[in-house]
């Protein structure tokens, strides 16, 4: 039930960005590519929040396809030979292999001005929720959100002493949490309502979903997650994994979960879907 839920939300957000990439021209077929696959849960989590707020896929896919288009630029940018260097990406070869590194860096810059074309469409809302929307995403993905996360992984692979523990979930708030938050929060800012509740869902989310990447990098193969696998361990970074156990890190991942749910208590039932997300972030095998 919930995954074909979370399905009919990732073709809403993706018919969605489909529409407003380049149809011509040589972006258009790196830009097509760079999209393609993955879970959908950012825009699910846009599209399940608004609906809380009464607010439909007619509105919310707009930004739901903004998140999909920043969180693609990411990992195109992610992948580069200067980045974390990886040669697979959703089971298919990352943009830089396809193609070559200028594309990948042109590509990734693309969707990251769909991303706010999208968020600023008419059919989103009055301005000023636009506007939210805008500088709200903009602060996420940025230097004091996702691309500050980037940089410290990027720091931590030189420096002289793995991370504690602090260190990563401060590096992952950023890397990966920062546009988890944004999801969760997107309805209540299409709404004007207070992002708090959401706020506090979404942080946890992320973190317990970077926990089951982590999780992953270890237990999974290459082919059910898509990508390289033991990356972290071989290069010797320190991980939830490797700080807490692989035990430990499943129940710090599960008490995220139970923080998370718990976060949604003021939306009573509406809120279910949300929940069941949480729970999947966990689940998940890819």
């Amino acid at each position: 039930m919930f995954l074909d839920t979370l399905e009919a939300a990732n073709q809403i957000a993706r018919t969605c960005l489909n529409a407003a990439l380049p149809k011509h021209g040589p972006m258009a077929e790196p830009m097509a590519y760079a999209v393609q696959g993955g879970k959908g849960l950012r825009g699910f989590l846009v599209i399940e929040g608004a609906k809380m707020f009464g607010i439909g896929p007619e509105a919310s896919q707009y930004p739901a396809a903004a998140i999909e288009a920043m969180h693609a630029c990411s990992l195109v940018h992610d992948d580069l030979p200067c980045m974390d260097n990886d040669d697979l990406r959703r089971g298919q070869p990352t943009v830089h292999k396809k193609w070559d590194d200028a594309t990948a860096v042109l590509a990734g810059d693309a969707l990251q001005s769909i991303a706010f074309q999208l968020v600023a469409d008419p059919a989103v809302g009055p301005g000023d929720v636009r506007g939210d929307l805008c500088v709200s995403l903009a602060y996420g993905a940025g230097g004091e959100g996702m691309v500050l996360g980037q940089a410290l992984d990027l720091a931590a692979e030189s420096a002289t002493t793995p991370l504690t523990l602090d260190e990563i979930i401060a590096l992952q708030a950023g890397k990966t949490g920062a546009l988890f938050e944004w999801s969760a929060c997107a309805g209540a800012r299409m709404a004007q309502k207070d992002i708090e509740p959401l706020r506090k869902y979404g942080e946890a989310l992320g973190l317990a979903f970077q926990i089951a990447d982590d999780i992953l990098d270890i237990e999974g193969d290459v082919k059910t997650v898509g990508k390289a696998v033991n990356k972290d361990a071989n290069a010797g970074k320190a991980t939830f994994v490797s700080l807490l156990g692989m035990e430990g890190a499943k129940i710090r991942a599960s008490e995220l979960v139970h923080d998370a749910c718990d976060a949604l208590s003021p939306y009573g039932a509406k809120a279910d879907s949300l929940r069941q997300a949480a729970h999947f972030a966990i689940s998940r095998d890819n």
